[in-house]
């Protein structure tokens, strides 16, 4: 599978973005609303599991490495967990290397897959927030997700209970 937006490729992980893999889960800025640094054998298994071929009625995750048009070069990881059966929905979620937030590139690239998704048929697509991560609210925001409400104590974040926000994004042509 492949996406193309104006600035970006969508591309689904292949074996040799071990390394990007890597990185993003290592860049200690971006995890700071994601999870401690996994280790190695936890990030290979990870990694492994993605790798598996997705289509529109499997049950694993799709994920999908941007990267910038003009030089090829990866950025950051996008995708989502299908609850095909038989609702219809899909969580999708997404991690940018930090140099590269604050570009417009989250926006641009999950609009890509946005797209790709609702046109697969998809009835919802959903994302938790950690809540307080405004640069995440404003991607999905710009994508037509609104806030649907707040789990309590939802997530255990690096030893603290954390609230998540819900957002919803509906497909209007089913």
């Amino acid at each position: 599978m492949q996406l193309i937006t104006p600035r970006l490729t969508l591309k689904t992980l292949q074996p040799e973005d071990w390394l990007l893999f890597r990185a993003v889960h290592e860049d200690a800025a971006t995890m700071t609303w994601v999870s401690e640094i996994p280790d190695e054998d936890d990030l290979r298994q990870r990694f492994n599991e993605r790798l598996a071929p997705w289509q529109v009625t499997s049950f694993h995750m799709l994920c999908v490495v941007a990267r910038l048009r003009d030089s090829g070069e990866p950025i950051g990881l996008f995708g989502c967990s299908p609850e095909w059966q038989p609702y219809r929905q899909a969580e999708v979620g997404y991690m940018l290397l930090h140099r590269h937030c604050g570009k417009g590139y989250g926006s641009e690239a999950l609009a890509g897959l946005s797209e790709f998704l609702l046109s697969a048929g998809f009835h919802k697509l959903k994302a938790l927030v950690v809540e307080g991560n405004q640069a995440s609210r404003r991607i999905l925001e710009k994508n037509g997700f609104e806030l649907e409400g707040t789990l309590r104590d939802n997530y255990l974040l690096k030893g603290q209970w954390v609230n998540d926000w819900v957002f919803g994004r509906l497909n209007q042509e089913n």
